[in-house]
């Protein structure tokens, strides 16, 4: 089971330099990186609601949860993804896919082994060791020879 889950991810992986290329070149049609980044939130938005509605026929009744939700946790997220997704598109015009996909990744596994390290946001505990900093070292290196060559 575990090695579909890594698979999925894997591939899941995979659409994120595709994402950014489109909405870059989205980016380049409507002039603005900010209108692109909304224009692809909007669509996000409604193809999640209704594959939201399809697989899960208890939705409606469940929005009435969204009050007793912590507001951090209802917003963060998706400002978060704003961030993240808009970051993206003004960076590959200038970096690359490449280089723009491994230093966002970078990024992501700086904080990912925070989260891991500190157990933030209730995460199970999973101590920094050699093994991690090495991972993490060689990303850097990765960053390095991306941008070099």
């Amino acid at each position: 089971m575990i090695s579909l889950l890594l698979i999925a991810g894997f591939f899941s992986g995979m659409t994120i330099p595709i994402q950014t290329s489109i909405n870059s070149r989205l980016g380049l049609q409507v002039k603005s990186p900010y209108i692109a980044s909304a224009i692809s939130f909007l669509v996000g938005t409604l193809v999640l609601l209704i594959v939201s509605f399809l697989a899960e026929p208890h939705f409606a009744s469940d929005i009435g949860l969204l009050s007793s939700i912590p507001w951090w946790i209802l917003i963060g997220g998706g400002c978060l993804g704003v961030f993240y997704l808009t970051s993206n598109i003004l960076l590959l015009p200038r970096l690359g896919s490449a280089l723009t996909v491994v230093v966002t990744l970078l990024g992501q596994m700086i904080m990912a082994i925070s989260i891991d390290q500190f157990g933030w946001f209730h995460v199970p505990i999973h101590e920094l060791n050699g093994p991690r900093m090495i991972g993490i070292l060689l990303m850097f290196v990765g960053v390095y020879v991306i941008k070099k060559y």
